[in-house]
């Protein structure tokens, strides 16, 4: 077999045996001066390497909005107000690099707006964060077009365009996008997946289908589970008769995809049980499968998310690296979707040990990614989620998670 991963060196979880948190599942005063430390020296490594960053990448996946988008995060951690203004150098400097070719937030320009927009927002500059939202909201007739074209996962689709109208609400805490654009989204995809599904023929299996580059894609960055996740949201407002006879039979339909050992394919039609990745594999898939409890109450779902978790803890520490994307800082928030579904100390302590793996950066004998510092590939991800592990109850996966 293929081994993506490196043998995880830590005991799993025993009543009160952490060092990390205490029995109310606040950190220690020790775990969080680590942290704290670990996230000044990781940042300043982090600069030094983006001088050497590809000048051109606007992008929040591995270009300069995302290093912005990390600065605002620390920022609202930290209550840092030169964490913002670093945040604006960077939304700024993607902004002036940015093209209008991809629709999305991760890879495309409407998150560099939306980034710069909120940024604008708290910094007080209302104009310019109006405007970005202007060039953001332009785009939406062509996202809910039928013949656009378009794809509709979250990479470089119509869900990706979903959540810059979702992150935009988020942070500004009130409907600053009008419901009517996010339900309008939500319908097209609806009705993309149901076309779909008759072409291929397989509405009996699952009402719902979708592709991209003519595969059908199971994880969050490109497909199935991504896409239920996000329809299943109750602010898309999807009527119950949809959640029940075109959602619930497509997300049962991706379960029965479930490898034995409760690890998922990377599409439709792959029998390697080989990657264990947020875009590929159970640390993705299990977002589907905690919304999929929460709106259905059925306790089969959260059963086969612990089981994504296990698959988490035992295959999670990545030859590939610390990062979101494909690595351990990413698979780690897969434990902190569970703790803050369940409560159960278990999953706060194997965040706690995967957060001590990165903080340990470059000692393991990790690949380097192509963009060693940005926020999906490299340095500023891992970053990320140790900063987010300073609040874990608040903790969610950036770029994604609501």
């Amino acid at each position: 077999m293929d081994v993506r991963n490196f043998p995880n060196p830590f005991p799993d979880y025993s009543s009160g045996a952490s060092n990390a948190f205490n029995v109310t599942g606040q950190l220690t005063p020790d775990f969080v001066n680590r942290l704290n430390g670990t996230i000044k020296g990781l940042l300043q490594l982090m600069e030094k390497g983006l001088k050497s960053a590809d000048p051109r990448d606007f992008t929040v996946y591995t270009g300069w909005s995302g290093i912005a988008l990390l600065y605002l995060h620390l920022s609202e951690v930290y209550g840092d107000p030169s964490y913002l203004q670093r945040a604006q150098e960077y939304a700024a400097k993607g902004l002036s690099r940015v093209n209008q070719r991809d629709v999305t937030f991760l890879c495309g320009y409407a998150g560099s707006y939306a980034v710069a927009a909120v940024i604008s927002y708290k910094l007080g500059n209302h104009k310019e964060a109006e405007d970005c939202i202007t060039r953001v909201l332009q785009i939406h007739p062509s996202v809910i077009k039928a013949d656009s074209r378009l794809p509709d996962e979250l990479l470089y689709g119509r869900m990706g365009y979903l959540y810059t109208l979702l992150f935009i609400n988020q942070h500004y805490a009130e409907e600053k996008i009008p419901v009517r654009y996010i339900q309008e989204v939500c319908d097209a995809v609806l009705r993309s997946g149901q076309s779909t599904a008759a072409q291929k023929c397989v509405t009996a299996q699952s009402p719902l289908m979708y592709e991209w580059y003519r595969e059908h894609y199971v994880g969050p960055a490109h497909g199935l589970a991504g896409i239920y996740y996000y329809l299943m949201q109750p602010v898309c407002n999807t009527s119950s008769e949809k959640l029940q006879t075109l959602i619930r039979p497509s997300v049962e339909y991706v379960r029965q995809l479930k490898f034995p050992s409760g690890n998922y394919p990377s599409c439709i039609g792959e029998n390697r049980d080989l990657l264990v990745h947020w875009c590929h594999g159970a640390p993705g898939v299990i977002y589907m499968l905690t919304q999929a409890y929460k709106i259905f109450q059925d306790d089969s779902y959260l059963s086969d998310a612990a089981q994504c978790a296990e698959i988490s803890w035992q295959r999670g520490l990545l030859k590939k690296g610390y990062g979101l994307c494909h690595g351990a800082a990413g698979n780690a928030y897969s434990f902190l979707a569970m703790y803050n579904l369940t409560g159960d100390l278990k999953y706060l302590y194997r965040a706690c040990k995967f957060a001590e793996w990165c903080m340990d950066y470059g000692e393991h004998g990790c690949r380097t990614p192509d963009s060693p510092a940005s926020l999906f590939e490299g340095m500023a991800g891992t970053i990320y989620f140790l900063a987010d592990l300073l609040n874990p109850t608040t903790a969610k996966f950036p770029a994604f998670e609501i």
